[in-house]
């Protein structure tokens, strides 16, 4: 399962790559389904927040895929609301919503919310659940697990021992 979920970024994928990047977040994104107590609702919903960096790439990479027997389905936003009917968020924020903003509309609520690395100034700064960064030109993940919790979610061990760093 690590390999999995850990996967590698080709050199200076940042700067010349940005799609394989995302794609591999976008394969992420349904991944991380399978760690989480979900409802029996169903199809499972990954939404899109803001200012979308995956474009066709998470369509693409969802394409006939279920979770536990659950269609995967995309949905786009420009904001975040707390009725959303999401089960995983990526929140990137807009100029019609701050990712600050997003994610305190969305606290509470059942919803995996993923975002990606903070800045180098205060890199722990509005991050979601679970928060991609780049290590050693991989996508990793870091999760909050206190907020997991405050958010109504059960992440499973095996994906709390593949993230990077645990916040309790």
């Amino acid at each position: 399962m690590t390999a999995m979920l850990v996967s590698p970024v080709a050199p200076s994928s940042a700067v010349a790559a940005p799609s394989l990047e995302y794609a591999i977040k976008a394969a992420y994104l349904y991944k991380l389904a399978a760690f989480v107590n979900w409802s029996a609702s169903s199809p499972l919903r990954i939404c899109v927040i803001g200012d979308d960096p995956f474009k066709t790439v998470l369509d693409q990479a969802v394409n006939g895929v279920s979770v536990a027997g659950r269609p995967v389905q995309i949905s786009r936003y420009d904001a975040a609301q707390p009725t959303m009917a999401c089960q995983i968020a990526y929140v990137a924020g807009s100029s019609a919503q701050s990712r600050a903003d997003a994610l305190k509309a969305l606290k509470g609520a059942p919803v995996l919310t993923v975002t990606d690395q903070g800045s180098d100034s205060d890199p722990a700064s509005e991050e979601g659940v679970v928060n991609f960064v780049l290590t050693d030109n991989r996508v990793r993940f870091d999760i909050d697990q206190h907020q997991a919790v405050e958010d109504h979610l059960a992440l499973s061990g095996k994906l709390l021992s593949l993230a990077i760093e645990v916040r309790r």
